[in-house]
């Protein structure tokens, strides 16, 4: 990534996992980086199951020194993918890490401050036992779903679009390619 990239995702980290803390209205713990291990920080909570929850904010694609122009797009992933090792300190009476539910979605550097209330919408519909409301998202989702409930992995129309290839044509008649005795 270049440094213009690693600072806006840091920025982005931090402000995120502090609004998501205080929104959430139970006690939410934020790890540190650890560059040796290549953990960035995430956020995790104890639900009222008692199980140990996270959440992660990361680089899905960004611009590098080999690749200036590549898309920038994040993910923001809920109980899923590394990096809890050093957050796994598990406190007096949790039963683990919740398995039973994940989420990730990929969107813009831009869109992720707007999805914070729905994602905390999100988390509290999936830990609730009755039925809540859970609010339209913010940005429009790249697919439509009849049942949000069952929603595992999502992408705003936004970033699918950043993520294509673009339509540039390109030539690969393997004749063009390769010189021919006619060609030389």
């Amino acid at each position: 990534m270049t440094p213009e990239a690693i600072r806006i995702i840091s920025q982005i980290r931090g402000e995120f996992y502090s609004g998501f803390a205080a929104a959430m209205n139970m006690s939410v713990s934020i790890t540190t980086s650890h560059p040796s291990t290549g953990n960035p920080p995430i956020a995790f909570w104890i639900d009222d199951r008692q199980q140990f929850n996270y959440l992660r904010v990361y680089a899905y694609k960004a611009p590098d020194e080999l690749l200036p122009e590549r898309p920038f797009i994040l993910r923001l992933s809920v109980n899923k993918g590394g990096g809890i090792a050093t957050a796994a300190k598990w406190r007096r009476g949790c039963r683990g890490l919740n398995q039973g539910w994940c989420f990730e979605l990929t969107l813009l550097p831009e869109e992720v401050m707007d999805f914070l209330p729905w994602l905390v919408s999100l988390v509290k519909y999936q830990q609730s036992d009755c039925a809540s409301f859970l609010p339209e998202p913010p940005h429009p989702f790249h697919f439509t779903t009849a049942k949000l409930s069952s929603l595992k992995e999502a992408w705003t129309q936004k970033a699918w679009q950043e993520s294509k290839p673009s339509n540039a044509p390109i030539d690969l008649e393997l004749n063009k390619l390769i010189p021919t005795a006619k060609s030389v």
